[in-house]
């Protein structure tokens, strides 16, 4: 049957036009022998609500340095006018965060203290990015230049010759809702200010940041403001505060600005450790480090486009989570109280419901140092607060999002072999989550709907419930909250097994079975049911009811756990694949992939969440989506669908795919262009599926990857041959359609041959990924 379907298929399949891989002849031209850093384009995401930021940072680093256009998040390539470059952004967030600080350079007297009055003009052909480096031209005559360490910005600003040459501090506005703030100039060379706030979605926090700003040269006058009072010479303000240069001898005046979650001491001692260099030292350290960041990936073959976008996505992979202890290792915890992180550094802000899927994978692959402090962090997080968090921003909860997200990011920690020396204490604090509610002193919400799922098998649907806290609620999402809840007790299960604990093992693999709860027989989809056990809502599963961001369509297939399952529920093999051609318009699709991705798969903007019955590859929901037909016998349609949508990746201000969400999306372009792609998110196997490059080549850390290097070829792979015919791992035949972590471990040598039609590979019934039991 297989074999009678896929001949059918292939001749359409060979007949696709794809603008994804280049001719053999165009390819032989590309080479990236050069500095990586020149390959990547910050502006990437930076129009139509990809929510990115051009500004200066290095990996993982505390300050993003960045300009502020006037949208929620940040910068808006559409529009012409800097308020100011402040020192907090996120990549990719939806909704207002960070943004503390904006400060502009300006001439003559200073008389608007709104940074919507005198935002400056700019045009984009005076602008330029790179790693770790920003520059623009103002309307003003002024040229602003950014670049970064780990723990502060530095600016440099070229005036013309003035005796007026300001610089605008402004404490009081940023991007999220502001709660207090106070300036005061320290000396002729020194301000600082301490700023409260709280945002993101809903109001959340509060949280303050501190922080310090030292300049290369004296100030000839300063002053602060409250409000719109301007007071020259004054040297406490609650507004914020300008400093004054003659320039009409040295026309440039450089500072650097350090940030601390912590306390003013933290400030002073992140600029004592990390300042003192000059604007040019620090640009040039700050591309090394982009630099060997990016080396950690070599791929040949392929346009220029394909490896710009490729390495822009691996620059946003690495742009967070965040430093969040100071340069002494104090940090601030969500307990309210300072802590020492000893032996680790520690991290924050944590998308989790999007970074599990992707992001978590690719660092624990690529970045494996950090991405053990970044679980010890959030395991850190419970022991210093009483609970693991859902979205975290510094030290506060948010609450943003539902269902249980931590607990596939720890599990994947652990299968990656990152929580050494801890599982317990992680596993501790796993299952407290699991089977518990945070108190209601606390302020996260953790698995809101527990106790109804523990007792009844799925969390019900409850639209018009009051919000208990800050934050989404899961009663307001209880289908995708269920399936949520299930994939994460699929992936404790194997932990708990590999630990020992097979009790619990055994509990949690039968609750990684209430994905059935919800499936409605007469409709054969997933649907959401009320507190009484009835189906409840719309019956059309293109509708959003009781789905968070989606609809049933879209999350019918978020069930890595138990695929064979799922497609016994939807009635078989034949039947899935059915209804996975219809969602992704499959027979389009092969007529003209990069259409089909744009006009049909894409029905809105970056928040068209609801209302299709269509694969919507700019949202979390649908990431591990392509990589079902692994699982159905038809495996080269997984990269029929993912090339296509790899072509809504491109190399301008429009090339992302929705919210980046702190480089998730880019996370899913790496993987699925090197075709390694983590299919059950929070347990170590990895789908296969054709690579767009010929050659990739991974370097990875030995004490982590004992293989040291993972050499990933597809010679000739292009659009007419995109099909897998063999694989070879290390030179044995592989005849799976995925890899285990414990395979990857000491590879050396992954290897696909492709060809212009479909093969038998990845086929057979046992070729399939394993069911979590």
């Amino acid at each position: 049957m297989r074999g009678t379907r896929r001949t059918r298929l292939c001749l359409a399949g060979v007949l696709a036009a794809s603008t994804l891989i280049a001719t053999p002849a165009a390819r032989a031209a590309e080479r990236t022998d050069g500095h990586l850093t020149d390959l990547v384009n910050p502006f990437i995401g930076s129009q139509d609500e990809g929510n990115t930021f051009p500004g200066a940072a290095v990996p993982f680093g505390m300050v993003q340095l960045s300009p502020d256009t006037g949208h929620s998040t940040g910068y808006d390539y559409t529009q012409s006018r800097v308020r100011g470059f402040s020192l907090v952004h996120l990549s990719g967030v939806g909704c207002r965060i960070g943004g503390d600080l904006p400060v502009l350079p300006t001439t003559g007297d200073v008389t608007q203290t709104d940074y919507t009055r005198y935002a400056a003009g700019f045009s984009h052909q005076d602008e330029t990015a790179s790693p770790g480096y920003y520059r623009v031209g103002l309307s003003s005559g002024i040229r602003a230049e950014l670049t970064a360490t780990e723990r502060t910005g530095v600016q440099r600003y070229t005036f013309p010759a003035t005796d007026k040459a300001d610089v605008l501090l402004n404490a009081a506005q940023s991007l999220h809702k502001p709660v207090s703030s106070t300036v005061e100039i320290l000396d002729d060379h020194t301000v600082r200010t301490e700023i409260t706030g709280h945002g993101f979605c809903r109001d959340t926090g509060p949280y303050t940041v501190y922080t310090i700003t030292r300049f290369s040269r004296p100030f000839s006058a300063y002053g602060t403001w409250d409000g719109q009072t301007v007071t020259p010479g004054s040297r406490r303000g609650s507004g914020g505060a300008y400093v004054r240069f003659d320039t009409t001898g040295d026309r440039t005046v450089e500072a650097t600005t350090a940030l601390s979650y912590v306390d003013a001491r933290g400030a002073a001692g992140n600029l004592a450790a990390e300042g003192g260099r000059s604007f040019d030292a620090v640009r040039e350290r700050a591309r090394e480090e982009w630099e060997r960041r990016l080396a950690a990936v070599r791929v040949r073959g392929g346009t220029g486009t394909l490896h710009r976008t490729f390495y822009s996505s691996l620059y946003r992979s690495f742009l967070a989570p965040n430093v969040g202890s100071d340069a002494d290792g104090r940090y601030f915890g969500w307990d309210r109280n300072v802590h020492h992180a000893k032996g680790f550094t520690y991290y924050q802000n944590w998308s989790l419901w999007d970074t599990y899927r992707t992001q978590a994978q690719l660092l624990a692959l690529l970045a494996p140092r950090e991405a053990r402090d970044m679980a010890r962090s959030v395991v850190a997080i419970d022991e210093d607060g009483g609970w693991l968090p859902k979205w975290g921003y510094g030290p506060v909860e948010t609450n943003i999002m539902s269902g249980d997200p931590v607990t596939p990011f720890l599990t994947t920690a652990y299968q990656m072999g990152l929580l050494k020396g801890f599982e317990d204490r992680a596993y501790r604090a796993l299952k407290k989550n699991a089977d518990g509610v945070p108190p209601a002193v606390y302020p996260g919400i953790g698995r809101e709907a527990n106790a109804e799922y523990l007792a009844h098998g799925f969390a019900p649907y409850d639209q018009n419930r009051p919000y208990a806290k800050m934050g989404d609620s899961d009663y307001h999402h209880g289908a995708s909250v269920t399936l949520e809840y299930a994939l994460a007790d699929a992936m404790l299960a194997q932990m708990a097994r590999g630990l020992g604990h097979h009790a619990d093992a055994a509990r949690y693999a039968a609750r990684a079975q209430n994905y059935r709860t919800i499936f409605d027989p007469t409709t054969r989809f997933f649907r959401a049911r009320d507190a009484s056990g009835a189906f409840t809502g719309e019956a059309d599963p293109a509708r959003g009811t009781g789905f968070h961001e989606g609809t049933a369509w879209q999350y019918q297939w978020l069930v890595p756990q138990d695929v064979p399952g799922m497609v016994r529920l939807i009635g078989g093999e034949r039947a899935a694949n059915e209804r996975l051609d219809s969602f992704f318009a499959y027979d389009r699709l092969l007529a003209d992939p990069a259409r089909t991705a744009r006009e049909v798969w894409v029905h809105g903007d970056a928040y068209a969440y609801y209302n299709a019955d269509k694969y919507n590859p700019m949202n979390e929901p649908d990431l591990i989506a392509p990589y079902t037909y692994l699982a159905t016998g038809q495996p080269w349609k997984t990269t029929d669908v993912v090339h296509a949508a790899l072509t809504l990746f491109t190399d301008g201000p429009t090339g992302m795919t929705g919210n980046d969400d702190l480089g998730t999306m880019s996370a899913w372009n790496v993987l699925s262009s090197i075709g390694l792609f983590p299919i059950q998110p929070g347990y170590g196997t990895w789908g296969l599926s054709t690579p767009v490059f010929d050659r990739v080549e991974l370097g990875l850390d030995r004490r982590y990857w004992p293989g040291g290097r993972l050499t990933i070829t597809a010679p000739g792979t292009s659009a007419g041959d995109r099909y897998i015919q063999t694989v070879r791992t290390d030179g044995t035949p592989h005849g799976q359609t995925y890899l285990t972590t414990g395979a990857l471990r000491s590879l050396h040598s992954l290897a696909f041959t492709v060809g212009p039609r479909p093969s038998e590979w990845g086929t057979s019934p046992g070729a399939a990924q394993p069911v979590l039991k």
